[in-house]
């Protein structure tokens, strides 16, 4: 690995202004560099993996727990969430008496691995379940009523809601009216009002100080299941003895990584843990996925984050809300192939939707904004958008113009769905609920990072100016101070294999723990070409002669694609995270760039 010569405070490599218009800096300032001293000195961690775990705030005395995290260790006590006892108890009666379970989820990977998850645990007891996806479209995120009220109809005993129902205060008042119990295991931001169920399990609910608020959905329903077979293994229940807990970590891997939740804590350890037992494809609907992905290679984040919840999330935004966790209940192989076929075709149709609602959006930011530069907050709008993908749509606006944005797809009626995605430093969900409180929208709301809301046509000039309003003072200043934090600079001939293998162990990479962005400094650009729609493949050189293999995914129309087709012969810093590629049954170094300036 190649040092810095540059002190932190100034540019890394001397790049003030990058391709992507970012200033490099070095992530670790003086007091990381003395605790990746230290880790490497205390425990004989390699330097490299020693910076990457300073730079993200680990500390000498925790590197050892933290490359090696542990359910065991990291599981706390589940009656320390608030409910949780009470939950396991009613859950663990339901396997006793032999009742029908209604499983309540969320149309996202989140939800239906959460489904999925509490189905295969009933399953194991043969209890009778049923999961009950709501349409996206026509009826929303949550319990509703009607909905609630058709289960109890059909005869179900017990309804458990997950990643959704900490504010479904109508639906569950209807459960309630029908004497029905329901059990409700979410994460969501939640106010003081509690709905009235017969237990709230919420890592985020004002009264729970079990520290847990950074788990996704399914990581709490596997914490209410570890208590429930604890429950029934006390009652002296003979199948829970022959439960497989760990079995079910694959599912609340998928889940944690699809949710985008923080990877610190229990989550690493979910991970960890859970990409083992993905690995041993056991799950017959996951299996069907990865191979109608064309995974080459062991399952890592990324093909859970990039190939496998895409196909899921598909079924919900454009197609049968249900198909994603029905696949992951599945033990025949036939049939999981043939959803798993499905979810793919729908992925297809959704990509090509996105391309295309994409043009239409970057052209009305154009006639709406100009270049954008102007603009605090971008809003697009249009009648025929599909309001399954509108949250895509706001992510790649966000991505291309480096500023806060949102999508409104509008309906017939002038009654429109959206959804916005925020930059690092200003919080999206805040200003949605004071549009909220403003009049502007019908509902709304969400996190610092993304936002949904219902708004009607009239009000959308308004809405605009109101959101240009409340950033106006904000936003410039913070893309202005747009910076890429790089871990370290590498010579192509130091990418290899073996520090990808140690990298690893670092990892996972994700939310909360970012992955590691190396430089290349100064290789020349042998080759560099377009690939498939948009991506840019390059080959860059050391002076030694070894070649690094580089792609820029999505860039050939963006300055970052043009600087690298540009550049052949000339020499470039490059900078980006480096994998591990699988191709016909072999394996490579890739690096996948994220930003590069000409070296000067």
């Amino acid at each position: 690995m190649l040092e810095p010569a540059d002190p932190v405070s100034r540019a890394f490599l001397g790049v003030e202004q990058s391709a992507t218009g970012n200033r490099w800096v070095s992530r670790l300032d003086q007091a990381a560099q003395n605790r990746a001293l230290a880790i490497a000195q205390l425990h004989g961690i390699p330097e490299l993996i020693a910076r990457v775990l300073a730079g993200r705030g680990v500390q000498p005395d925790e590197a050892p727990a933290f490359l090696d995290p542990t359910i065991r260790r990291l599981m706390p006590e589940p009656y320390s969430l608030v409910d949780c006892e009470k939950a396991a108890n009613r859950i663990a009666d339901a396997v006793e008496r032999r009742e029908k379970v209604a499983i309540f989820g969320d149309y996202d990977v989140d939800g239906a691995a959460s489904s999925a998850l509490l189905s295969r645990f009933l399953h194991h007891f043969g209890i009778h379940d049923h999961i009950y996806i709501p349409d996206r479209i026509f009826e929303g995120y949550g319990p509703n009523p009607t909905a609630i009220r058709q289960l109890i109809t059909d005869g179900a005993d017990l309804i458990v809601t997950v990643d959704c129902g900490s504010t479904s205060h109508d639906a569950l008042t209807a459960a309630a009216e029908e004497r029905c119990d329901v059990v409700v295991i979410d994460h969501h931001q939640m106010g003081p009002q509690l709905p009235p169920c017969l237990a709230l399990v919420n890592p985020n609910r004002n009264d729970d100080l079990s520290g847990q608020g950074h788990l996704c959905a399914a990581g709490v329903v596997f914490i209410v299941l570890v208590a429930t077979a604890r429950i029934l293994r006390e009652r002296g229940h003979e199948q829970a003895k022959s439960l497989d807990l760990l079995g079910f970590l694959d599912l609340v891997a998928l889940a944690t990584v699809c949710d985008v939740v923080p990877l610190k804590g229990l989550n690493r350890a979910y991970v960890v843990k859970g990409l083992l037992t993905a690995r041993h494809m056991g799950n017959a609907g996951l299996a069907a996925l990865f191979r109608k992905a064309g995974l080459g290679g062991p399952v890592t984040p990324y093909h859970l984050g990039f190939l496998i919840g895409p196909r899921i999330n598909a079924g919900g935004r454009i197609g049968d809300a249900a198909l994603g966790s029905r696949l992951l209940t599945l033990d025949d192989s036939v049939e999981a192939e043939a959803i798993a076929a499905r979810l793919d075709e729908l992925n297809r149709e959704r990509q090509a939707m996105e391309a295309e609602m994409l043009l239409e959006a970057e052209a009305e930011v154009i006639a709406e904004y100009g270049t954008g530069e102007n603009a605090a907050v971008i809003v697009t709008a249009r009648q025929n958008w599909h309001p399954g993908i509108v949250g895509l749509l706001a992510a790649r606006l966000k991505e291309k113009f480096k500023r806060p944005a949102f999508a409104i797809a509008f309906d017939a009626s002038g009654r429109g769905s959206g959804s916005g995605r925020s930059i690092p430093g200003f919080d999206l969900g805040k200003m949605v609920r004071g549009a909220v409180e403003e009049g502007l929208l019908v509902k709304g709301g969400g996190h610092a990072m993304a936002a949904g809301l219902t708004v009607q046509q009239e009000n959308l000039g308004k809405l605009r100016a109101y959101f240009e309003a409340v950033a106006e003072n904000v936003v410039p200043s913070l893309v202005a101070n747009h910076v890429l934090k790089i871990d370290g600079a590498l010579a192509a001939s130091g990418a290899t294999l073996a520090l990808i293998d140690q990298l690893e162990q670092a990892g996972p990479f994700g939310s909360g723990h970012s992955q590691p962005i190396f430089a290349i400094p100064a290789h020349r650009i042998v080759d560099s070409r377009q690939i498939g729609t948009s991506h840019v493949k390059v080959s860059l050189q050391a002076m030694d002669g070894s070649r690094l293999e580089g792609i820029a995914f999505r860039s050939a129309d963006t300055p970052l694609g043009q600087l690298l087709l540009a550049s052949r012969g000339s020499q470039l810093h490059v900078a980006g995270s480096l994998s591990a590629d699988q191709w016909q049954g072999s394996r490579r170094v890739q690096l996948r760039i994220i930003d590069a300036a000409k070296a000067t």
